[in-house]
């Protein structure tokens, strides 16, 4: 009797489905949400729209700095198409399901573009290290090969990672209660809900705070770096200009981590599901929304092509 109650409780994947309890059950408060998150995503799709057709169409700006940003702004507008369509459809046809394949692709796209945003900050901050640290030696050592092949290398280990970590969820059973306390299938949630053994789960999501970690590492030793050779430009003119040019990847990097970190903490100090998920909010479609903003207010060039860009839109 005993055997086959587990086996009742076990994993039934191919009918399996996943609820998203989302951040309110109040129905009063679902058209508020629905406007606020509608409203953000246009504003996150259009924002980093504009910087990649700005950046393309300026030749002043078809510089390594500039093609990371671009392939940054496409990140944030793969990154929230990945949760918030999904919600915003929960929210209107008030269903909070999810398939079982439609959580497991979630999850793996998150991955993806999370792990692409990590990188990517993380070769922003050695391309402003080598600007300002060898900034004789930066055209040669910034060439055009090398900024693809970083690209190419953030693209196939955030690829490897994301499926690798979907692989291990799909050997995974699991039990009736399938309710997911987020909007979006977070890879910690899912793993929760499992009934059978997750140590492989656990022991890759903390290899993958550990690749986390040494990303954001290498970006703090090239900020160390980038201060003390500023400190010794003997100008307050020099100072000032070398310091404005790592001002507006300084805080995407703060936004971006303070938010993770952020979630992190909540998770760890409070059982408060709903509050956990608010968090996730700060994570997952913040960042994506201020960063346009962040690099068009604090960057002269991108002010620059952005203007030209609308100017010449309207009068097409």
């Amino acid at each position: 009797m005993r055997l086959i109650n587990n086996m009742t409780s076990k994993n039934q994947t191919g009918i399996a489905a996943f609820s998203l309890l989302g951040l309110s059950e109040d129905s009063e408060l679902q058209p508020f949400l629905f406007g606020l998150f509608l409203t953000m995503y246009l504003v996150t799709v259009l924002g980093n729209l504009l910087i990649i057709l700005a950046i393309s169409s300026d030749s002043h700006l078809h510089t390594p700095m500039y093609f990371f940003l671009s392939n940054l702004s496409f990140t944030d507008i793969c990154f929230s198409t990945t949760t918030v369509p999904k919600m915003l459809m929960n929210i209107q046809t008030q269903s909070k399901t999810i398939s079982y394949t439609g959580c497991l692709t979630q999850v793996c796209f998150l991955m993806i573009f999370a792990g692409m945003e990590n990188f990517l900050l993380a070769a922003m901050a050695y391309d402003r290290y080598v600007a300002i640290c060898q900034p004789l030696r930066y055209t040669v050592i910034m060439n055009s090969h090398l900024c693809g092949l970083l690209i190419l290398l953030s693209l196939l280990i955030s690829l490897m990672d994301a499926l690798l970590h979907s692989l291990m969820i799909l050997r995974l059973s699991f039990c009736t209660d399938r309710e997911i306390p987020h909007f979006f299938c977070e890879l910690a949630q899912v793993i929760k809900l499992a009934c059978s053994n997750t140590l492989v789960n656990n022991i890759l999501t903390y290899l993958l705070s550990i690749l986390g970690g040494v990303t954001f590492l290498g970006i703090i030793f090239s900020y160390i770096e980038i201060v003390s050779s500023i400190l010794r430009i003997p100008s307050a003119g020099g100072m000032y200009k070398a310091f404005s040019t790592c001002g507006s990847h300084l805080s995407v990097v703060f936004l971006f981590y303070g938010t993770a970190f952020g979630v992190y903490i909540s998770s760890a100090v409070t059982h408060f599901s709903k509050k956990t998920a608010v968090a996730s909010v700060m994570y997952t479609v913040v960042p994506p929304m201020m960063n346009p903003f962040i690099y068009s207010l604090r960057n002269r060039d991108m002010k620059g092509a952005l203007k030209k860009l609308l100017w010449r839109t309207s009068f097409s």
